[in-house]
């Protein structure tokens, strides 16, 4: 039997396409149950590795002969080892290329529409992480929100697609994943933008983002209308794009709404959470297609892989959103916050400028699943 090497992207592909995989999982166990490779269709056994190196006979039985199987570990070398004597004992199988490291850092571009006078908006996917970044493209220009730190995929797509960054946004202060942002804007002379709230300790400079803002991508008058929505930080900002999609940033999600604990400021922002999501995003067109930063469940991804919902859907259906008693808010929204992400507060610091880690230690960071939401 071979050894076969399955990379992020082919498994993204099955994640989409809803297939069978089975996955023995060889880190530890606090390790595995904190953040895995999730799949609508996909069944797990998770053995750590230190329990396989006398041989693979006593899960044997355990693994299927009818599905394709993939060993997955977090950097790639424990897995290729388990795959192998697995294949010596029969067994076709494949391992994970790079390990959980390289799933967490893969992007997949969705293009999830068309602007009203030609162009179209791109979602990129980071369906190992959560993260949800977005292109916006007209007439050879294009405009980037939430750019992850992977940021020759954005730079290759663009070029591509005949396209020039012209802009960066970030939609607030990222304390979950590191912003590719600046970086993105050096390489290309693009603007960026961050609300101005948000970078009161930055080291850099930036163009403020601040309510009603325009900017306009390629020739066919492209408007992004900034709309100040505070509550998962003090500066989060949305964007209307073409009067047809809703950027949300991290304060609303499919299935879930943002915390506002990520800067310590619970109690102090849950007010604010609430007059963004209860007053002022009322205020705008249910029609709007709502584009989050991130979403929190694999079934939250519609059939095409990307992640989206009419606003008109989300006041029906998502539960942060039909809280009538403001105190009841206060308590779901500052008691049901998951534990904080991996190493917050550095990633917060890397964001303005005031470290500067080297490309490992931002790996090692942003490790772990997305934590941006209320549960």
């Amino acid at each position: 039997m071979t050894v076969n090497v399955m990379t992020p992207k082919e498994i993204t592909k099955k994640v989409f396409n809803k297939e069978e995989l089975f996955i023995l999982d060889v880190r530890n166990e606090s390790d595995f149950n904190d953040w895995k490779i999730e799949g609508e269709n996909f069944e797990y056994l998770n053995v750590p590795y230190f329990e396989l190196l006398d041989g693979v006979e006593e899960i044997m039985e355990k693994i299927p002969t009818d599905k394709e199987v993939l060993v997955v570990c977090a950097k790639e070398g424990s897995s290729v080892m388990v795959a192998e004597m697995l294949s010596e004992a029969g067994l076709s199988v494949s391992y994970l290329q790079t390990g959980m490291k390289a799933w967490s850092e893969h992007l997949e571009p969705v293009k999830v529409g068309d602007l009203n006078n030609g162009g179209e908006i791109y979602q990129f996917v980071r369906i190992g992480k959560g993260c949800l970044s977005y292109m916006v493209v007209s007439n050879g220009e294009a405009a980037l929100i939430d750019a992850t730190r992977m940021t020759d995929i954005y730079l290759d797509f663009a070029e591509s697609i005949s396209a020039k960054i012209t802009h960066v946004f970030d939609t607030h202060l990222h304390a979950d994943h590191i912003s590719g942002g600046r970086t993105i804007a050096s390489k290309t002379g693009a603007t960026y933008w961050l609300p101005p709230k948000d970078a009161t300790e930055v080291t850099f400079d930036y163009q403020p983002l601040e309510d009603s803002n325009e900017v306009t991508i390629g020739n066919s008058i492209i408007n992004i209308y900034a709309l100040y929505s505070p509550g998962h930080t003090i500066g989060s900002t949305s964007f209307v794009v073409d009067e047809k999609f809703l950027l949300s940033g991290d304060i609303l999600f499919i299935d879930s709404i943002g915390r506002p604990d990520l800067a310590g400021m619970a109690e102090d922002w849950v007010g604010d959470l609430r007059e963004t999501l209860y007053k002022r995003y009322r205020k705008l067109s249910e029609e709007l297609i709502v584009l989050p930063a991130h979403f929190m469940m694999i079934d939250e991804l519609n059939d095409d892989g990307s992640v989206s919902e009419k606003l008109g859907t989300l006041f029906a259906k998502n539960h942060g959103l039909n809280i009538d008693d403001e105190n009841e808010f206060r308590k779901v929204v500052t008691e049901n916050l998951p534990p904080q992400p991996n190493a917050y507060q550095e990633i917060r610091e890397t964001n303005m400028g005031k470290i500067n880690p080297d490309m490992e230690q931002q790996r090692e960071m942003e490790i772990g699943p997305n934590r941006c939401a209320v549960r």
